[in-house]
């Protein structure tokens, strides 16, 4: 018979688990949830920008602006496409103090940004003011914006772009490494449609 240390230890064990066992599958369902032809339509952007002269801009906050620092560093290496981010924290921290947290990004879009760029703005809930923003400006300036968001449905950045994915979770390590997860899949669906073009 197991003493009442074991008994616990075990019960902790077969919940630690079972806790494993769950995320894990939450982060399938949620990344097998997105439709083909919506990650189809993203890489098609990246690719006629690119083919345009063109670069794809990457900005999110947190943990989704190391997300897009990765993602930008793969489009640019591996893919072959012009890519940046606003990481830099000199310019973030400059652009913030001159134009206010919640306008940095669409100041930095202004800047940096050329005709025929795409941004791709990355925000877990969909609400951060300087990510709506910066999609806000983004359209202004006519570019193509992709965003990714997680949370609620109804969140600002959802209906924003040409192509919108969305997270339907409110755990925001599951909706960050969802996002990479796509944002990635469309970096290798570019090298693998390269490397049959070429072949």
């Amino acid at each position: 018979m197991l003493n009442r240390a074991e008994s616990s230890e075990s019960l902790i064990v077969k919940r630690s688990a079972e806790f494993f066992t769950g995320y894990f599958s939450e982060l399938a369902v949620q990344a097998g949830r997105v439709s083909s032809p919506d990650l189809l339509k993203a890489a098609d952007v990246v690719d006629r920008s690119s083919a345009n002269g063109g670069k794809v801009l990457v900005v999110g906050n947190g943990g989704s602006a190391a997300i897009a620092a990765h993602v930008a560093v793969d489009l640019v290496k591996a893919a072959g496409r012009r890519s940046m981010t606003f990481n830099e924290s000199s310019l973030l921290t400059c652009y913030s103090n001159d134009f206010g947290y919640s306008d940095w990004v669409a100041e930095a879009i202004s800047s940096f940004a050329d005709a025929g760029d795409v941004a791709v703005l990355i925000s877990s809930s969909g609400e951060s003011d300087n990510i709506v923003n910066g999609a806000a400006r983004a359209l202004e300036m006519g570019l193509s914006v992709l965003t990714l968001s997680g949370f609620d449905a109804a969140n600002r950045l959802r209906t924003m772009g040409d192509v919108n994915l969305w997270v339907d979770s409110s755990s925001y390590n599951v909706v960050e490494i969802t996002h990479q997860t796509w944002l990635l899949a469309v970096v290798d669906y570019l090298i693998e449609r390269d490397r049959l073009q070429l072949g």
